[in-house]
């Protein structure tokens, strides 16, 4: 792959979130709720729309008044002081753009994710997925599957990453250089990122994404070096046409990957991380979006 850089696209699949459709559900059941430009497809053991909706309105009435006395916060592409008397997910969004090294706005998907369902897991609900134009809250009682949504990149969709119950609640946020509307300034068809919390998780796929400023081994590589110097985060993936890296506590599971050991890819100890093309491997497409192995 050159360098040149590659026009962003917005399919039919992300546009009209038709990816939502590949969810298995395991018994809970679908919510929506849109507010503007907010859009969750939310999982939970019930219909939790109007619960989902009024904690939707607070968050973003707190962020809406904050930048409006605030306005940097909107617009800034770097981290912004602190501020000690800011609503709890704008300080969130501020702690998240410091670590990762990117502006505010860079964490909002993913702090409304997880302010919405950590509201819902508050009610007593034992289950919750949050998920808001593909970066995820999520809480599961099992171990849980997460195919990456890449665009145009031959690896789109056979690619999962396995999340341990464990582990959760967590985060999995992803950002693209080469689909949707969001601002990046790299050329990843997608950086997939996993925290305990989800608005840094949202921050480092972006400042990851930034990073891969054209395609082959050493900018993947140079961006998983970057990765390390974020605290907080448990694992990234990234895929760039033809190619992959990864790094962290993620696994890849088995049966998405033939021809190489889950440990050169990930499991690593923090002092390995591995890039590999589809020439080398076959890969086998992933049925599920997320699928609960309860």
């Amino acid at each position: 792959m050159n360098s040149k850089k590659r026009k962003k696209i917005s399919p039919e699949s992300y546009r009209e979130r038709t990816y939502r459709d590949n969810v298995t559900a395991d018994g809970l059941v679908s919510s929506y709720v849109s507010v503007k430009e907010t859009d969750l497809h939310i999982l939970a053991s019930g219909n939790i729309e109007e619960d989902g909706y009024h904690s939707v309105h607070r968050y973003r009435n707190q962020l809406e008044n904050y930048i409006g006395t605030h306005p940097d916060f909107l617009t800034a592409l770097i981290p912004l002081k602190f501020d000690t008397l800011a609503p709890h997910i704008i300080k969130d969004m501020l702690r998240a753009a410091t670590a990762a090294g990117v502006g505010p706005m860079a964490a909002v998907a993913g702090a409304i994710a997880e302010s919405v369902g950590r509201d819902l897991l508050d009610t007593g609900l034992e289950e919750v997925m949050v998920e808001n134009g593909g970066d995820i809250f999520l809480k599961r009682n099992g171990d849980c599957v997460i195919s990456i949504f890449a665009g145009q990149s031959p690896l789109n969709e056979k690619v999962g990453i396995k999340v341990p119950a464990a582990s959760m609640p967590v985060g999995i946020c992803t950002s693209s250089g080469t689909v949707g509307h969001s601002l990046s300034l790299g050329q990843a068809d997608s950086v997939t990122v996993l925290a305990a919390s989800t608005p840094l998780a949202d921050a480092a796929a972006t400042r990851l994404g930034n990073e891969v400023s054209a395609g082959g081994k050493e900018n993947i590589n140079h961006a998983l070096e970057v990765a390390r110097t974020i605290p907080g985060l448990l694992g990234v993936v990234i895929i760039c046409g033809e190619q992959m890296g990864a790094w962290g506590e993620n696994e890849t599971p088995r049966s998405k990957l033939r021809g190489i050991s889950t440990k050169d890819i990930s499991n690593n100890n923090a002092a390995s991380s591995g890039v590999f093309t589809q020439r080398e491997n076959k890969f086998n497409r992933g049925r599920q979006w997320c699928k609960s192995n309860q």
